[in-house]
């Protein structure tokens, strides 16, 4: 397990062998290339210490290592750019995982697991087949079909794992898969505007609410393109706010829609044009007016609703208000979550070695830890308490 473990905290953290062996020899701790391979192939094992210092390295608490992993992600879906190197979604693929795991090991430990309200997959093969897949999955949700006033917090309702990442290269824009087959997980890029961001969501919902076997990666992409679309603004919405049938369709038009549905209106005028509400040409003149008004990259307007996951948030603010975590743990889980929550009493509670003994694996190590972390500085400043002669060991047969 620990090799294991080494691997994907490695791997999290973007950095080849070669790079921490280098990294742990800056830091006084020497290490070759060879021996970290032999540790994550479980070759050989490492001392302490030097466990201490390849978590220090890969920025990861010591006793992740000897953790047992909670959740197994099978990824289904990566939407990229054509530059995201592999290493990068190895990077991108591990970091998340470490998110999902600690999501599904709160929901376990607080019993709170939230049963996903997720149909099965409906076999898709044509544009019309997307459109009938979303349009299943908003009613399976028993959504209306007005505007949805967050992607995010609609699917996190319905048992969906959902991770909003600033971590990732520019190149990543969006992730899906299942973590112990029964959670969905769906990724975004924390870095695009708030209405790409939706996109992204319901772009990566269609990858899992959709069966596009034997169709090509390019023909998937195409149909989960149309499926975001159609769940962000139903084709009956369409044509009731453009009509069936439109010459011509202006700027100031698109920009209110955007703000009304939180639909790019480059994805509005697209949508049109998938539609059949108006032509090739009219679609082309649409995109060139973007193009000389520099509207391609950055619109005039934006979308002002809220897509950012709070679920994790919860649970781990549950945990820590519960005593089942301590604040360095719930830091781990939820970088940041903290630093909002009203200021708690740290100090260590004095437990009996058979009360300590009582805690839950987890709770029981954290308290330890934090005992630790609160003698450190006493044992710093007092040579008294560090002035001792450590057992040797001959001492063992004496």
């Amino acid at each position: 397990m620990i090799g294991t473990r080494l691997r994907q905290a490695r791997t999290a953290a973007g950095l080849t062998l070669d790079e921490v062996s280098v990294r742990l020899g800056a830091n006084g701790h020497p290490l070759t290339k060879a021996a970290l391979s032999k540790y994550e192939t479980g070759k050989s094992l490492p001392r302490p210490s030097t466990l201490l210092m390849l978590a220090r390295t890969l920025g990861v608490r010591a006793d992740f290592f000897v953790r047992e992993p909670t959740a197994q992600v099978e990824w289904r879906a990566f939407r990229k750019h054509a530059s995201l190197t592999r290493s990068l979604q190895q990077k991108v693929q591990a970091s998340v995982a470490q998110i999902v795991e600690g999501h599904v090991w709160l929901e376990e430990t607080l019993n709170s697991r939230q049963r996903h309200r997720f149909p099965s997959p409906r076999k898709v093969a044509t544009p019309e087949d997307a459109e009938a897949a979303a349009d299943a999955m908003r009613k399976h949700w028993k959504l209306s079909d007005g505007p949805l006033e967050s992607v995010t917090q609609t699917i996190e309702d319905n048992g969906c794992i959902a991770v909003c990442s600033s971590d990732v290269p520019p190149s990543f824009d969006g992730l899906s898969g299942w973590a112990n087959g029964e959670f969905p997980v769906l990724v975004s890029s924390a870095r695009p505007s708030i209405d790409r961001r939706r996109y992204n969501f319901a772009h990566e919902l269609g990858h899992l609410a959709m069966n596009c076997s034997g169709l090509s990666e390019t023909e998937e992409e195409n149909l989960a393109h149309r499926f975001a679309a159609a769940f962000l603004v139903p084709a009956s919405v369409a044509k009731r706010e453009f009509g069936e049938k439109r010459r011509n369709i202006s700027m100031e038009e698109l920009m209110l829609l955007k703000q009304k549905y939180g639909l790019s209106m480059q994805s509005w005028a697209h949508r049109a044009h998938e539609l059949g509400i108006i032509d090739a040409p009219t679609h082309n003149r649409l995109f060139a007016q973007f193009s000389a008004k520099g509207w391609r990259e950055r619109e005039p307007v934006e979308f002002t609703g809220r897509e950012e996951p709070v679920r994790l948030k919860l649970l781990v603010l549950r945990a820590l208000a519960e005593g089942v975590i301590t604040p360095s743990r719930a830091e781990e889980l939820c970088p940041g979550c903290t630093s909002e929550a009203p200021a708690m009493d740290n100090t260590t509670p004095r437990l009996s070695v058979r009360a300590l003994r009582k805690l839950p694996p987890e709770m029981r190590e954290e308290t330890l830890l934090q005992g630790a972390l609160v003698a450190e500085p006493d044992y710093k400043n007092d040579a008294e308490l560090t002035s001792f002669e450590a057992f040797g060991e001959h001492d063992l047969h004496v």
